[in-house]
């Protein structure tokens, strides 16, 4: 049919349909949120105990020290165990001071008898038996550093609580001592640290193990700032960072401790264990499999179950089985790799490709920020491509089939210039850019009315991207404006199937159905969408007048149905009656001028009669009409009751308006 022969638009249907000529693309706003990770389970209170051949065990919350009054941070009694070597800032390999549940000393470096070992690493000979005291307080006679050790160390056995120093930090005594929790040891213990990273970095261990990880993050990076080359600080800091999920930083923290020392294990394995969660397996493997080292059993087996679903993952997606493809994903999370943004994309990328479009949008909100912030990280890859041009090249998909046209060029665009050689991008950018200049096209020719060649521009879009919801439902249109109402319908359709709740094309149809006289496909798809679109008249009226041709259709009688109106006031038991006769629903509402309720509810009404112009609204006063009051049994008010072809089908008495517009909204179908 050409142009000349369309339909002329001015019945109902034709208005309501004109609404959307202008907006033949589904607009869905993209919101990304962050998202919410959980902290990380494995505390930095029990790491993974592991040694390094030839090197000492990694210590763990070492705070003693030599008895020696040149100690820094030290608090040891002298009658306490030799102590174990310290990991100087130079890089030392002991890593004393580490977030640990234990202290272990190192087995490879034992003083010899009658020596002791400073802090600075230096050996000093004393008599051997130094650390030898008679009971209670009897001391040598000028031994005031003595004196004041023992002071110390009696006064810390005598009180149970925490005690910090206010103070100083290198003669123990001095300065006032501070009592409290964690929280306020940590705080006072900080001020009085001054520039002493070993001591900060204490004070940071035992708020990480009181729980308050935030605090435990800032003592470390203080320690950080003070002694920027120890690979211990750069460690816990690490370890703080990933308890609260910030995983790029902990990366980059956990290689920075690498670099100064390659040689410690437990940075490698934390790296290791941060790598599986965000699913980069291969860094992953270096880290936990560190040549020359143990690795951890729990670590080791997630991170095979994880390379096991990986693996399975990629093997279904390249054949298409995609339901199988979103299984393995979730397997893969749920082993080990939570954070993975990869796996997350893979399970966005099945759901589109199985049509189910409103479970990929919501899923893209559950997608953890991928943040290429290392080297390692960004040249991570997955079903061939690189991990950040993967995300882009589903991202492109997803708006593509929600009608983003431009958003869809701009995701494979970005994709293909991270990714150049890769052919599956290459070709999604191809198609991307063709489908939405055939769109754009289409569009122009169907707001110039050349509804013939807008359908041939969707066409071709089509054949490019045969499951767009969007595409068909615009050459629906072409065809509604062409007369040709059955092609009309099977596009919508069509677009119904990919997007069940896709608006324009249940509108479509319901025109088309409404073309054709199918009364009753053309009435259930109307009350779908007067429950979708409440407050929309031209639906509710285009409802009403679909519900009307269809009860003629069946012989009912209709000549008492009416559209719209303001409400209605009764005067009399002869009125009342023929009004409660009419085949559409009549809501009655019984009041009094006086009361406060009906009042209040009376306005209400009025928006009701609005909101749902298919139904009758009518108002009783019972003082006035008391012949009415008495038919009806009315004894209270406010009183609703709803009739239909008059007889009564609900009463509500002081009804709230939520409860009042529910029985309206159900009646008026």
């Amino acid at each position: 049919m050409s142009d000349s022969d369309k339909p002329s638009s001015d019945t109902r249907s034709d208005r309501l349909s004109n609404r959307f000529r202008d907006s033949l693309i589904f607009d869905n706003s993209n919101k990304n949120k962050p998202d919410s990770k959980q902290l990380d389970p494995g505390s930095p209170v029990s790491p993974l105990l592991t040694r390094h051949p030839g090197r000492p065990a990694q210590g763990g919350l070492t705070t003693t020290s030599s008895s020696s009054s040149s100690s820094s941070g030290s608090l040891s009694g002298l009658n306490g165990p030799k102590p174990s070597p310290k990991r100087s800032e130079s890089g030392s390999n002991t890593h004393s001071g580490e977030l640990s549940g234990s202290v272990s000393s190192s087995p490879n470096r034992v003083p010899k008898p009658g020596h002791t070992r400073s802090d600075s690493g230096s050996v000093v000979n004393s008599p051997a038996q130094i650390n030898v005291l008679p009971t209670g307080n009897i001391l040598p006679a000028g031994s005031t550093v003595l004196k004041k050790s023992v002071i110390a160390s009696n006064n810390s056995t005598r009180n149970s609580k925490h005690d910090v120093l206010g103070s100083g930090s290198v003669n123990y005594g001095h300065g006032s001592i501070m009592r409290g929790g964690p929280t306020t040891a940590a705080r006072a213990g900080a001020t009085g640290a001054g520039n002493n990273a070993e001591e900060v970095k204490r004070l940071g261990n035992e708020a990480y193990r009181a729980g308050n990880i935030g605090e435990a993050l800032n003592l470390y990076e203080r320690a950080v700032s003070i002694s920027p080359g120890n690979a211990t600080y750069r460690f816990n800091r690490a370890v703080a960072l990933a308890a609260l999920g910030r995983l790029a930083e902990a990366v980059r923290e956990c290689e920075e401790a690498v670099r100064l020392d390659p040689g410690y294990v437990k940075a490698h394995h934390r790296l290791g264990s941060i790598f599986l969660r965000v699913g980069q397996v291969e860094n992953a493997r270096r880290h936990i499999c560190f040549p020359g080292c143990q690795p951890d059993a729990n670590e080791l087996q997630k991170l095979q179950a994880v390379e096991i679903h990986f693996r399975k993952c990629t093997d279904v997606r390249k054949i298409g089985d995609w339901r199988s493809a979103m299984r393995e994903a979730d397997a893969a999370i749920a082993a080990g790799a939570d954070a993975s943004p990869e796996l997350h994309t893979c399970k966005v990328e099945a759901l589109l490709k199985l049509q189910q479009l409103e479970d990929a949008s919501s899923s893209l909100l559950n997608i953890p920020p991928f943040e290429p912030s290392t080297p390692s990280w960004s040249k991570s890859k997955i079903f061939g491509m690189l991990s950040e041009a993967y995300l882009l090249f589903v991202q492109a998909q997803i708006e593509m089939a929600f009608g983003r046209f431009e958003n869809a060029v701009a995701a494979a665009e970005k994709a293909s210039q991270i990714d150049p050689r890769n052919v599956d991008i290459s070709v999604l950018f191809n198609n991307v850019r063709l489908v939405s200049r055939a769109r754009a096209r289409g569009n122009d020719l169907f707001k110039s009315e050349r509804y013939t060649e807008a359908c041939s521009a969707y066409g071709e879009g089509l054949r490019l991207d045969p499951s767009n919801a969007i595409l068909y439902c615009n050459r629906a249109a072409c065809w509604y404006y062409r007369g040709l109402w059955e092609r009309s319908l099977d596009d919508c359709n069509q677009a119904l199937r990919i997007q069940p709740n896709y608006t324009k094309a249940l509108l479509r149809r319901a025109a088309s159905n409404n073309k054709l006289e199918r009364w009753a496909e053309a009435v259930r798809d109307y009350e779908v969408l007067r429950r979708e679109l409440p407050n929309d008249t031209e639906v509710a009226e285009s409802l009403f007048h679909a519900q009307v041709a269809f009860k003629k259709s069946r012989g009912e009688d209709v000549h008492n149905m009416k559209f719209g109106g303001e409400v209605e006031s009764v005067w009399g038991l002869e009125q009342f009656r023929a009004a409660i006769s009419s085949p559409v629903a009549s809501v009655v509402h019984f009041k009094t001028a006086a009361n406060h309720q009906c009042k209040q509810i009376s306005p209400f009404l009025d928006t009701l009669c609005v909101r749902y112009p298919s139904v009758n609204f009518l108002k009783v006063d019972v003082e006035e009409t008391p012949a009415v009051a008495a038919a009806e049994n009315v004894r209270i008010v406010p009183t609703f009751k709803i009739y239909k072809k008059g007889s009564r089908v609900k009463e509500m008495v002081c009804p709230s308006p939520e409860v009042l517009e529910s029985s309206v909204r159900h009646y008026s179908f």
